[in-house]
């Protein structure tokens, strides 16, 4: 059991945890910049014991971006993280299609993101941000920039196998 604020719960999570990335950009999607957003994600994951399973990229269309979600989840994976807008730009509506998708939403997830996110950029605050469960997956929106989304998910991955965990129906709480 963590017992202060600075301790945090332990990150051992089984090799088998799965997870698909999506990165929303309009000029990626279009050729114009290379993805290192989705990339430097599923490194963090790699080296963390996590399996990527899926990478994709979309354009910022909320169509499409909600209809791929639900295509992800699909697939039986423990996270879909996107990865991109979530800023405050009329084409930025990755937490539009994902509220479309989820069942429920959990706020901590994105509230501790932002949190953490302010201490080394306080545009953090900005992030429309949106975590929540979509079937038997957690749906994670990170910004687009490749530090604040590595970031973003430092800040809440101790608490993510615990959450898949929940979701996979296995309830002892640890300690």
């Amino acid at each position: 059991m963590w017992t202060s604020r600075t301790e945090m719960p332990p990150t051992d999570i089984s090799p088998t945890a799965r997870a698909a990335i999506l990165t929303v950009s309009d000029s990626v999607f279009a050729g114009q910049r290379i993805d290192r957003s989705g990339p430097a994600v599923a490194e963090f994951l790699r080296q963390n014991g996590w399996t990527t399973v899926e990478n994709r990229i979309v354009a910022d269309d909320l169509a499409v971006i909600a209809a791929t979600l639900r295509e992800l989840c699909s697939h039986g994976v423990a996270v879909v993280f996107t990865v991109g807008g979530t800023g405050l730009s009329s084409r930025d509506v990755t937490p539009e299609a994902t509220r479309k998708v989820i069942t429920r939403e959990i706020p901590g997830l994105t509230e501790q993101m932002r949190r953490e996110g302010f201490r080394s950029a306080p545009t953090a605050i900005l992030s429309r941000s949106v975590a929540g469960l979509s079937g038997s997956s957690l749906i994670i929106n990170l910004p687009g920039n490749p530090q604040g989304a590595v970031d973003s998910l430092k800040a809440i991955f101790p608490v993510l196998p615990h959450a898949v965990d929940l979701v996979a129906g296995k309830t002892d709480h640890p300690g």
